[in-house]
This record gives structure tokens, C-alpha cells and sequence, in this order.
């Protein structure tokens, strides 16, 4: 047998085990719960781009950040700037300069207060929750809190959570898990975040 013939052979048994997965996969009657997670840079911008897959589909979304405060994204203006998305900032910046835990507790606080109205109203075909991972990690929300407010979305909604270290009860409950490595990063080089690339 030649090589192309022997190629062909397996690529065709590739197709049909990958249609017979297909044809027996059902549709959820539900929203997903989606997270990236993990040490490596791309979480926020990984959904970022589910965002715009959403739009292109006319569907509906918003997105409530919870640590990035009022630091100016790429993202952020694009989606503000042309009204394409709900978008609510509601976190005071990173957490190592509030320095305030009271302060932050309120913020994540009122942020997922948000968040839950968003996800609950059946207006909203994805909602992206920025960075919530972070806010669980330092304690400012309860797993079990953020767990209970996904329970009680609207059916038609899926949700995407962002940010390192998600809690294993979190993972657990989710529908898909992204865990992204750091290999290398530019900023280990003493190169400074660059404008389009990190933010």
C-alpha cells in the first residue's frame, strides 16, 4: 500500500470517529460554565475572543471585571467605545494596591451582586465574570457563593470565569476547564507589557 493510500485509509477512519462522536452528543437545554485558569498569560484575552464569536452569532453579552479597575484595555475600549457589550468595571485595581481588604471584600461583593442580576435575567446569552477567580483566591467571595449564583442563572446563559488558581469545587461544577502554563513570558526578560499584546 502507498503512503497516500495508507493516509487516506487512516484519515477516513479519523472522519467517521469523529462523526459517530458528534451524532451521539446532545445539546444541554442549558448554558455552559467555562474557566480559564492557570499561571499562563491569555486567560482574559481567550475569552475575550469567545466574546466576539458570541456577537458575530447576534448574540447578547456582558462582562463585569472584577480586579482590573479603572486600567484602560484594549479590550475594554474596543467593546465600550462601539456599545457591543454590557460591560460593567467594578474591581479598584489590582489587589496588591488597594491594600485594603475591607475595601476589596466590598468590591467583589458588589461586583458578583452584578454579575448575578446579569446572569439571572435571561437578557444575556454569555457573561463574562473577569478575573472573579482572583477575588475567590484572596477569599473576597465564598466558592460556594459564586457556585449557587451559576446555579441560578438563566438557562440560556453561559458563563465565563477568568483568572489563576480556580478552586477545585469551582472546577468541578464547570462544563469546561482551560488550565494555561507559563513557559515564557517577556516580562521575566524585564520587558515591559506592551499596548495590543498584553493590555
Amino acid at each position: 500500500m502507498s503512503d497516500a493510500q495508507d493516509h487516506k485509509e487512516k484519515m477516513q477512519q479519523v472522519q467517521a470517529q469523529h462523526r459517530k462522536k458528534v451524532s451521539e452528543a446532545t445539546d444541554p437545554g442549558r448554558g455552559l460554565v467555562l474557566i480559564n485558569t492557570g499561571k499562563g498569560k491569555g486567560k482574559s484575552s481567550a475569552a475575550f475572543g469567545v466574546v466576539i464569536r458570541a456577537l458575530g452569532w447576534g448574540q447578547k453579552v456582558a462582562v463585569v471585571q472584577f480586579i482590573k479597575g479603572k486600567w484602560k484595555t484594549g479590550e475594554r475600549r474596543f467593546f465600550e467605545d462601539r456599545d457591543l457589550v454590557t460591560w460593567h468595571t467594578m474591581g479598584e485595581g489590582f489587589t496588591w494596591d488597594t491594600q485594603d481588604r475591607e475595601r476589596d471584600i466590598a468590591a467583589a461583593t458588589a461586583a458578583f451582586g452584578k454579575a448575578c442580576d446579569l446572569m439571572a435575567s435571561g437578557d444575556y446569552d454569555l457573561v463574562v465574570l473577569d478575573e472573579i477567580n482572583i477575588a475567590l483566591r484572596y477569599e473576597y467571595l465564598s466558592t460556594e457563593t459564586v457556585i449557587e449564583g451559576l446555579k441560578a442563572r438563566s438557562d440560556k446563559t453561559s458563563v465565563f470565569l477568568t483568572g489563576r488558581d480556580a478552586p477545585q469545587e469551582l472546577r468541578d461544577y464547570a462544563d469546561l476547564v482551560t488550565e494555561m502554563n507559563a513557559e515564557k513570558h517577556p516580562f521575566e526578560a524585564g520587558i515591559k507589557a506592551q499596548r495590543g499584546v498584553d493590555f
